[in-house]
């Protein structure tokens, strides 16, 4: 492996300023019961932070809308319970010298009737449809879209209060955000729907009222992807021009970072550059960006036919990443499964010690480590 001196050296990103270049990805784990986050949360959250890893992105955590959670045992981001044990988790990591921002999440469509908090709600989703086609739940109105907005900018209000350094939002995946600008789970006849940029509306209308609550040095990162959890050929931006087209607005309402979500980082995003999505993004925008994707492993993190199995995979170079960074293609580096497997990874890479970092098994994720 080449040297990683590239990714360990200090990053000034604005409003946000790291210690290095590396983000743990948010990664769902369920381990809160109750939704709140406990001691083993901190616990798993500063071992990453005394591993050195200057910016922690926490799993997803829903916000305060009675069909915004998907997923038993998933923490919530409201509450006194539950901000009082975030506010723990934001105290060891900051004791240990790293950085946090929480991933807020309404998951839309995927929801499921059944699950706690909100037991028999059914999925909201911009057209009611979770798969193109397939009515699930509940299309939303006016005062949905208004309530889930209102959710947002206060769960990012909360998160400055207890002491985050910023905030992610999770426009990404398939969840209620990326259903809005997805063309096959938006099919509003109002103000929400039609062409692309009409379908960021709501994605707009959140970024503004998280900005106008948590005012302008606050940085706002913003996590969106090409594919889908239905459909991993989905994509919203087929050239560079339509990409400009549809960040731009994103940044001009108050996104500070993107985190460019794609299941292989080293994959060009669009014919005739070796840029993958960050390094367009970071190009088009002008704004960091944050790459991601089997970041020093040998297997994709999620399989061809879209299930979400975890698979594992065995250790691999990083010698394409650290080209990639020496060339300022991204700004930060998103690792996921290699942090649980080894929540000292930074730290090893950074030494040279790559030959102990051991291999990722699907059920370390649902394991305290």
């Amino acid at each position: 492996m080449e040297r990683a001196d590239t990714l360990f050296t200090p990053v000034d990103l604005g409003k946000l300023s790291l210690k290095n270049r590396i983000a743990m990805a948010p990664m769902t784990r369920t381990f809160s019961p109750g939704n709140v986050p406990d001691e083993a949360v901190v616990s798993y959250y500063r071992r990453r932070a005394e591993g050195g890893v200057g910016l922690i992105i926490t799993e997803g955590t829903f916000v305060n809308h009675v069909a915004a959670s998907g997923y038993p045992n998933v923490p919530a981001f409201y509450g006194a319970e539950a901000l009082a044990g975030w506010k723990k988790v934001v105290e060891a990591v900051h004791a240990a010298g790293g950085k946090i921002a929480p991933q807020l999440w309404h998951v839309g469509a995927i929801r499921r009737p059944g699950v706690n908090p909100g037991g028999d709600t059914p999925g909201h989703s911009p057209s009611g449809m979770a798969i193109p086609g397939k009515v699930t739940g509940h299309a939303m109105t006016q005062e949905d879209i208004d309530n889930v907005v209102a959710a947002f900018a206060q769960a990012a209000a909360d998160a400055k209060d207890i002491g985050f350094d910023a905030i992610e939002l999770h426009g990404a995946h398939g969840y209620l955000i990326d259903q809005f600008f997805w063309d096959g789970t938006n099919q509003r006849q109002d103000g929400y729907g039609g062409d692309l940029a009409q379908r960021s509306r709501f994605a707009l209308e959140i970024i503004r009222a998280v900005r106008a609550a948590v005012g302008e040095d606050f940085p706002i990162i913003f996590r969106y992807s090409q594919w889908k959890q239905q459909d991993y050929s989905a994509r919203l931006c087929d050239t560079p021009e339509a990409l400009q087209a549809f960040l731009t607005p994103l940044a001009e309402a108050g996104v500070d970072i993107f985190h460019c979500s794609t299941r292989r980082f080293w994959e060009p995003e669009f014919e005739g550059s070796d840029l993958n999505l960050a390094g367009w993004t970071r190009k088009l925008t002008g704004k960091p960006a944050i790459t991601v994707g089997s970041v020093g492993l040998n297997a994709d993190f999620l399989p061809e036919d879209g299930t979400a199995d975890f698979k594992g995979a065995e250790p691999a170079s990083l010698d394409r990443l650290i080209e990639r960074a020496d060339r300022n293609e991204f700004d930060l580096v998103a690792v996921g499964r290699a942090l649980i497997a080894n929540p000292d990874w930074a730290n090893q890479v950074a030494a040279g010690q790559t030959g102990g970092l051991v291999a990722y098994e699907k059920k370390m994720l649902h394991q305290l480590r």
